[in-house]
């Protein structure tokens, strides 16, 4: 049976006191939720995060990774160093990475692959541009997207496999997808990963949405049939906006 998450990405925000301060702030919000709860803060303060959360149902989850185990690539963190203080989770192809740091299918590819091999799970994210849906091109940009990085993975390998659907035209800029929009979407990848693998594989796949959800419109896009949480950008900012969202399951 299919989870449901709801991870806050906390993108370049928050420096360490900050960090501590909001982990502080989630751990005192009431949670009367069934979802899973994931944070990914910045970097420099993923330990502190791993060891503020103890005992609580928070995980701490990486913003991003590295293919290679090691190396002369300046700036860059591997599979392996997250692992070793406990990061269990990372959050790849996230469209900001690709639009910004130029990622391309093939790079997100390695990334996969390079996690998987360390047993990390995934939160996979792809989505289409604003042109893409004016001119009825979303579906095909998402297939593409998920097939180019993911299709050639076995069928074991997709319990480790979280899907985000991330409408770029819809990240930090307070436009939503209706909740049919969303539920078209996610049915649309659900019926995907069904063609190319099983039933069972497709049935227990978590797809997340992420584009400006907030505690107002979290409960009407959850309730979807085929949308598991969300991936949440500026409300994952503020402890009780966050946990509102959290507790809309």
């Amino acid at each position: 049976m299919r989870k449901n998450i709801v991870a806050g990405n906390w993108k370049m925000n928050n420096d360490l006191r900050q960090t501590k301060s909001l982990i502080s702030e989630l751990k005192k919000e009431p949670y009367t939720s069934t979802a899973e709860v994931m944070i990914a803060p910045t970097f420099t303060n993923l330990w502190t995060a791993c060891e503020a959360v103890r005992g609580s149902n928070i995980e701490v989850i990486a913003q991003n990774m590295h293919f290679a185990k090691n190396g002369a690539y300046t700036g860059e963190v591997s599979a392996e160093m997250l692992k070793c203080i406990g990061v269990q989770t990372v959050i790849l192809g996230h469209s900001e990475r690709r639009e910004y740091f130029n990622e391309t299918d093939a790079f997100l590819k390695q990334k996969v692959d390079a996690a998987l091999e360390n047993k990390m799970r995934i939160i996979f994210c792809f989505g289409e541009k604003l042109d893409d849906r004016n001119t009825d091109n979303h579906f095909n940009i998402v297939e593409n997207q998920i097939k180019n990085v993911l299709f050639h993975l076995p069928k074991d390998s997709w319990k480790s496999i979280v899907l985000a659907y991330e409408p770029v035209w819809a990240i930090g800029t307070g436009e939503t997808a209706t909740p049919e929009q969303a539920q078209e979407m996610h049915a649309f990848i659900r019926g995907l990963v069904l063609k190319k693998y099983h039933a069972i594989v497709s049935e227990n796949v978590s797809i997340l949405y992420g584009g400006s959800v907030k505690p107002s419109n979290a409960k009407e896009i959850f309730s979807n049939p085929d949308v598991d949480g969300g991936l949440i950008g500026g409300a994952a900012l503020d402890a009780k906006s966050f946990m509102a969202i959290v507790n809309s399951f």
